[in-house]
Parts: structure tokens; sequence; C-alpha cells
């Protein structure tokens, strides 16, 4: 028994001591017949006795090293079957793609030779192509997993190859055009990576880099919208887009890129028009003519409630109301009901500024009926009553009669939005201090609590108080 037990240290002592040298000779003289793998044929090649026989022996090998934790010498058997399996029945089983992928990565992390590590490096990225070429559908669904495959063998070879810069670029850029909103988070990220290291290498303009900017944030958003699953992955996927263009996608950089655009095609280019609109509105560069223009073309191609709000906003910011007003009139047919409480509030506003107090009132309270928790409209409302004070009176009574108006507005205002309750306050405390003083309503035969009317356009019912 004794024995035995020497024989068999003595063979696992062995087998350690020639682990390093059986991996490299069999991954390396590998490589380069790898590359003359069978074509298509039987689904366990010329040979399904042993076709079948191998895979059963290295996916023996492979589990018991998948359950050391992937750290026994197990893999040294698991590669040897498993590489006949890959030349010989490529056909056999697709695990044998899933399997070798984490063999070689273990291999390559491993290796410390780097004329190995690259030869490698090579045969890692042919699996990649040999599970493209036999096992281009997913087994279930029967969909093309091609553009899946790609992102992987690109983020795999970024990893151990960091220079091949342009390389991973194609690959991932192929991949993404096939997944389209299906893409994975690591490719994207490292996607965007490459494009930005080949323009501060001058191979890639930043006009592409910005249109890649946009396309990959559609496919963020559309996932964080869409996947829940990985919602909190794709939203860290959006943080790191958005702070890796920021060098690349200031006004200076994107103005210039997207006004030649405009100018080539945006005259009749829908799809360009909204991605001038929404990159520039993203990075605030909202107050440049261009943002302006494109909005109106857009608006002028293809009319809707959205753009005239972008339209009547910009309008007002320039001062020009009569016009603004006309194009928020028609955004007022917006479906998102946020959208259109903020169209009414800044029609109320710009009917206030043309002093139509009673429009702008109007206005006030549809905002107010589509947001109820909102305490601006009532804020607005106060002020318009406040502002109209002397006109609406004629002695010295009913001319401060509004102010109790908007104060009962004010106490409305932080009731229904208490962020406002600071605000509404100091309203409140300036216009308390014009309330009349207590011996003027004794003059006029008026005491604390009585009910009033005020007159004028505002003709609403409040309470008298005097000033304290």
């Amino acid at each position: 028994m004794v024995y035995q037990k020497q024989i068999l240290l003595t063979m696992k002592t062995t087998r350690l001591f020639l682990l390093p040298l059986i991996v490299s000779l069999l991954l390396v003289m590998g490589t380069g017949t790898i590359a003359n793998a069978q074509v298509k044929g039987p689904k366990y090649g010329q040979d399904s006795v042993k076709c079948v026989m191998e895979i059963s022996l290295y996916r023996e090998f492979f589990k018991q090293w998948k359950n050391s934790d992937y750290t026994n010498i197990a893999v040294v058997d698991a590669v040897r079957h498993w590489r006949w399996v890959f030349l010989n029945c490529p056909l056999g089983t697709e695990n044998t793609y899933l399997d070798g992928v984490k063999m070689y990565n273990h291999f390559i992390k491993s290796e410390p030779d780097n004329t190995r590590k690259e030869l490698l490096i090579d045969t890692l990225m042919r699996i990649y192509d040999q599970r493209i070429e036999y096992f281009p559908n997913h087994y279930k669904t029967g969909q093309s997993q091609v553009g899946s495959i790609l992102g992987r063998k690109g983020v795999d070879l970024y990893q151990w190859r960091p220079t091949s810069v342009q390389e991973v670029y194609d690959i991932l850029k192929h991949s993404v055009e096939l997944d389209g909103n299906q893409a994975q988070t690591a490719v994207i990220v490292y996607y965007f990576r490459t494009a930005i290291e080949l323009v501060n290498s001058n191979l890639l303009g930043k006009d592409i880099l910005i249109d890649l900017f946009d396309q990959l944030m559609e496919i963020t958003e559309y996932n964080i919208k869409n996947n829940p699953k990985e919602q909190a992955d794709f939203e860290s996927v959006k943080s790191n887009l958005e702070l890796s263009v920021e060098p690349y996608a200031n006004c200076e950089d994107l103005v210039p890129i997207f006004r030649k655009k405009f100018e080539a095609e945006g005259q009749t280019n829908t799809d360009l028009l909204r991605k001038i609109i929404n990159m520039l509105d993203k990075k605030n560069c909202t107050a440049d003519p261009l943002y302006f223009d494109a909005t109106v073309r857009l608006y002028e191609l293809e009319p809707n409630p959205e753009s005239a709000y972008l339209i009547g906003r910009m309008l007002y910011k320039r001062n020009e109301l009569n016009k603004s007003s006309e194009y928020l009139l028609d955004a007022t047919n917006m479906a998102d009901t946020n959208a259109r409480a903020d169209c009414y509030l800044l029609l109320a506003d710009e009917f206030r500024t043309m002093r139509d107090y009673s429009r702008a009132r109007s206005y006030a309270y549809k905002s107010a009926e589509l947001r109820p928790g909102d305490g601006n409209p009532f804020i607005l409302i106060g002020d318009l009553y406040a502002a109209s004070a002397d006109a609406c009176g004629t002695d010295e009574i009913s001319k401060k009669a509004a102010y109790w108006a908007a104060v009962d507005k004010y106490y409305k205002a932080k009731s229904v939005d208490p962020k406002l309750e600071q605000v509404a306050n100091e309203r409140i405390y300036s216009y308390s201090r014009a309330f009349p003083a207590l011996e003027r309503l004794f003059f006029h035969d008026l005491k604390e609590g009585d009910s009033y009317t005020v007159g004028c356009w505002i003709n609403e019912t409040t309470l008298v108080r005097s000033s304290k």
C-alpha cells in the first residue's frame, strides 16, 4: 500500500512538472493545424464512434476542472481530447466552443511567454470563428447569434491584445450592426472605447464618434426602458458613454459637425434633423442658431406638437411672444401630460408678459388641472392678482383687495406643493404688509373675516384681512 501511494505521488509530481510543457506543446502545435479544420459534414465527422468518445472524455475532464473552481490539472487532459474534437468533429457539440473559450482564456492568463501567448490568442480567435461557421444560430430560438459571438470575440481580443484597436473596432462594429438593441453592455463600452482611441490616433473623425455616441445611446436608452433585468447595467453604460464623450462633444465640436450635415442633408433628412436636435439638447447647445434652424425645419417637414413646443419655447426666450404663442397653442395637443402642463404654464407666463392677465390665468389653471401637485400655476396666478391691484380698484380698500386674493393663491401653492413653501411665504409676507390697516377697515364698515368679492377681471371672493 505504501509503495502504491509513492507511485501515485511520483506520477502526480511528474504531471505537475510537465504541465507547462505539455500545455505549450499541445496548444502551440495545434495553432498551426486548427486553421485546417474540416468543412461542414456529418455531425460526428468521419469517425463518429471516436468523436463521441473524445467528446465524452474531454467533457469529463473539463467538469473535473470546473468543479475544482478551475484550479486543478484536469484541464491538461481536457484540452488534449478537446483538440481532437475541435479538429475532427466541429459539428459534434456547441460546448466545444464554449468550453474552448474558457480553457484558452485560462491558458492565456497563465502563460508567461509572450510568443506562446500570442499563439494562444490566435487560437482563441479561431475558436470564435469556427463557432460562427458551424453554430451561427441559437440552439433554442433558431435566431442568428453571430452578433453576440462577435461581441465576445472583440471584447476578448481587446483584453488580451489591446494594441489591435482597429481590428477590435471592426469586430465590435459588425457585432452592433447585427445585434442592434440586443447588443451586450461590454460590447457597447469597448466599441466606444476603441473608437475614442482611433480618434486620438487621428484614424477616425470626431463626426463619426459623435454619430456612434448617438447610436449607442439609443440602444442603451432602449434597454433602460425595456430591459428591467439589466436596467442597472445599462444605466452604468449610459454614464460611461456620457463621461467618455465629454471631451469630444462640447458645443464648439458639435455645432460645426452638425452645421455641415444640416447644410448638406438637413432640408429633407428628418432622421438627421432629429439627431441634431437631440444631441444639441443633451449637450446644452440649444442657444446656438443651428438648434432653432433644425427644429423649425423638422416642424416644416413633419408638423407635430412636440416640435411646435420646442420652437415656441425658443421664440419665447427670444421674446418673440406673438410667434411663440402660435406654436405653443399647437403644442397643447402633445400626448404627454407633463409636457402639456409645461406648455400651458409657459403660455400663462407669455400672456402675463403681454399683460393679458385673464388668458394667463386660464392657461395656468389648465396646467394645474394636468399636474395637481405643482404649485407654480398658483404662484403665477397670485402674481397676476398682485400686479392688478391698483388697476382693479377705485378706493383705498378695493385697490388693495387684490392682495387678499393673491395671498390666497400663495397659500394654495404651498399646500399642494410643499417644496414651494419658502417662495410662497416670501410673497405672503410681502403682500400681507400691503393689506389695509385695521382702522381703515372700520372706516369702510368692514371687519376681518368678512367675505369680499374682488372686482375687475379677477372677480373672485376672498376674506377681509388687515395688515399686521
